[in-house]
Order: structure tokens, then C-alpha cells, then sequence
């Protein structure tokens, strides 16, 4: 079916995005896999081609445009090619909200240049060794101590952990406040006691460098308080429907480019003295496919237009998130048992999207969480 969102603005900038991954991406993505991490100078490449930033105010150096059908091709693109390891859509979607939506005129003037030029890299610190999705489990803490905040704790599974300038993280400031009682405090690279832990070493998403962070006695500027005190459950409900549709638009995506590549493999591959498209069993597997990804295709477009005009809800963002990843996890399965065993070779895009992909269900609020977002809406 014929896509009806995008206009000749958005297809200009797919090819901006294309262009930038044949040039800056592509070329080096093998070698980024084995370091365990992405050079900076492809964030800086980024930031020169102005994909960083892309809903920024222009007088911080950002694109201005809170269209998120830009984010949309961009995320689209990157997965097609296989790059998940560039976090570009964590960066822009992600953290990029807190800044611009929360930051004070001096945070916006010290931090926004360089988010947008790439010699800023953030992330966002929320997961510890004891606490995921629950965040009443969260036991760092940041205490007032009169003119700074001291920070103790650790985070784990943190993308762009090794490489972040800037980490936002989420810790305690009430004791008794639960989920209520917490804090968005950012961190700069240097702060004494801050210390990164290990690179971890994933089934995926190899380049994409995913670190342990401590905190230990860090004395962090009161002036480094994000948003409100004891306001970040507030804060991070607000922007958690953004990062579950980015996550989504990347399933839906994934899911495609995988039927498509597994399209052109059966009609190549023989076995039997024929096509192996010539089995009603694999064109059985390929309609299947074929059909679950046009229709989540409608749905998943659908919350795009709603979310770029600021009326998407976190229950159809939780919908969209748990359907199009499930959908990406089954793709990604069926179509490494169509191409057989050399689906299960590492040099074939196949097998790669399956170990990359296989994460899409979990990060950004696990399918239970979504299921329980969107039964609590139904049921209260």
C-alpha cells in the first residue's frame, strides 16, 4: 500500500539519511561491531549533516521541526541498514526532550550547541542492578547538601554509557517518596566519583557501547537539577510515549526490510531441483508475514500522524511499541528459518537482525508493561 504521511520534505530528507550512511556509516559499521563502540567522529558527522538536534530551537543550534516524521525516517533508515549501533534516535527522541522541555535558559545555552554539533553525547541513566521497569525500586540517591547535590549509587545497561558526555540521571532525592520521590540530576564527563564500569558485552547491538555507571560521592552543581525536585515520575511519563514510538517505527521497519530480504532469498535459493518459492509452505510463511506487517504498517503510521500532532496517548504508544516489536521478534524468527543455515551465519543481514532485534521487546518498557499500561486504561 501506498504511504500517505510523508511529503517530498521528508522523502528529501530519507535521501539525506541514506546519503549519510553510505558515506559515514556504512564503511566502518564492521569495525565498530568488534571495538564494542561507534567513533566519535561519526556523531560529529551527524551533527554536521544536522541530524542531530532535529527538534532543537535553531538559536541552539538545533533543526527546529518537531515534526516526528523526521525522526520517523531516520529511525526507518537506520534499521534498514543494519545500524542500530549509532544512537542517533536515543540521542534526538529520547533525552533530547528533557533538554528543550525541561532545561532552564542557562542549561539550554550550556548543554544545546554541542547536543546538536555532536561533541555532546548523552544518556539517560534510569536502570539499575536491582530495579528496571519499577521505579520505586531505584536506590541511587542525590542529597541536598546546601549549594550541590551528592550523588551515590550505580546504573546498568545504559546505551551510550562508554561515550556520554552528559548522563541524565534519575535518582532518589525523598527517601519516602517512592516512585514520587525522585530526581532528574545531570551529570557532565569529569565530575569526580563518576566512574563507568564495564562495556557490556551483548548478543547484539555490539557497536552501540551499553556501560555500567557509578556514582560515588559526586558532588554535582545544584544548578544540574533537571525539571523539578521530586518530579521525575511526572517528567518521565510525559516523554515515554515518544520513546516507545520510536522504538516501534524501528520494529515495524525491521520487519519489513526482513520480508523483503527474505523475499529475493527464496526465489534464489533452490532446493528440491526448484525455487524455494515455488512450496505453498513458504509462500504461506511469506503471506503470512506480508499481511501482519501491512497491517501494523496502517496502525504504526497512523500513531505517527497522531504523535507529530501532539495527540498519540501512552495507551496507543504502549500498543504500538508491544505489536510492532512481538512483530519484528516473530519476523525476525521466520525468516532466519527460511534461509535455512545460512541464516544462522553472521555475515548475512538476516542473523544480524535477529540478534539485534531480539532486544526491541525489552528496552523502553518490556511487552508485560505495555499489556499492563494498556489492561489498567480498560479496566480501572
Amino acid at each position: 500500500m501506498q504511504r500517505q504521511i510523508f511529503t517530498e520534505e521528508h522523502e528529501a530528507f530519507r535521501e539525506t539519511v541514506r546519503t549519510f550512511l553510505t558515506k559515514e556509516v556504512l564503511p566502518h559499521y564492521e569495525q565498530w561491531e568488534k571495538d564494542g563502540i561507534v567513533s566519535r567522529g561519526a556523531w560529529l558527522a551527524a551533527g554536521r549533516q544536522g541530524l542531530l538536534g532535529l527538534a532543537v530551537p535553531e538559536e541552539y543550534g538545533g533543526g527546529g521541526n518537531t515534526d516526528f516524521r523526521y525522526s520517523a525516517v531516520l529511525a526507518e533508515e537506520f534499521t534498514r541498514a543494519g545500524t542500530p549501533g549509532l544512537a542517533l534516535g536515543l540521542h534526538n527522541d529520547i533525552i533530547g526532550p528533557y533538554l528543550t522541555g525541561l532545561g532552564t535558559d542557562e542549561q539550554k545555552r550550556r548543554w544545546l550547541p554541542g547536543f546538536c554539533s555532536g561533541e555532546t553525547i548523552t544518556a539517560i541513566a534510569m536502570t539499575e542492578p536491582g530495579a528496571g521497569s519499577d521505579l520505586q525500586g531505584i536506590r541511587t540517591t542525590a542529597e541536598d547538601r546546601g549549594d550541590h547535590w551528592l550523588l551515590n549509587g550505580s546504573k546498568t545497561f545504559i546505551s551510550n554509557g562508554i561515550l556520554a558526555d552528559l548522563v541524565v540521571v534519575v535518582a532518589r532525592t525523598t527517601p519516602e517518596g517512592g516512585a514520587k520521590g525522585l530526581s532528574l540530576i545531570v551529570v557532565e564527563r569529569g565530575a569526580e566519583g563518576f566512574e563507568r564500569g564495564r562495556n557490556l558485552d551483548k548478543i547484539g547491538q555490539k557497536s552501540q557501547d551499553t556501560a555500567e555507571l557509578f556514582f560515588n560521592d559526586v558532588r554535582v552543581p545544584k544548578e544540574n537539577l533537571l525539571g523539578e525536585r521530586d518530579g521525575a515520575f511526572i517528567h518521565l511519563m510525559t516523554n515515554l510515549a515518544q520513546e516507545r514510538m520510536g522504538i516501534a517505527v524501528a520494529g515495524i521497519a525491521a520487519a519489513e526490510h526482513l520480508l523483503e530480504i527474505t523475499t529475493k532469498y527464496v526465489k534464489e535459493r533452490e532446493a528440491f531441483g526448484r525455487p524455494l518459492s515455488k512450496l505453498q509452505h513458504i509462500r504461506f510463511e511469506i503471506a503470512e508475514m506480508a499481511t501482519e506487517c501491512a497491517v501494523t504498517r496502517t496502525f504504526i503510521d497512523r500513531c505517527i500522524v497522531d504523535h507529530s500532532d501532539g495527540t498519540l496517548d501512552a495507551v496507543h504508544a504502549s500498543m504500538a511499541k508491544w505489536w510492532a516489536t512481538e512483530l519484528q521478534k516473530r519476523a525476525a524468527d521466520r525468516c532466519l528459518q527460511l534461509h535455512g543455515g545460512y541464516g544462522y551465519m553472521a555475515e548475512y543481514p538476516v542473523a544480524r537482525a535477529f540478534t539485534d532485534g531480539r532486544i526491541q521487546t525489552i528496552y523502553g518498557g518490556t511487552t508485560e508493561i505495555m499489556k499492563e499500561i494498556i489492561g489498567r486504561s480498560l479496566l480501572a
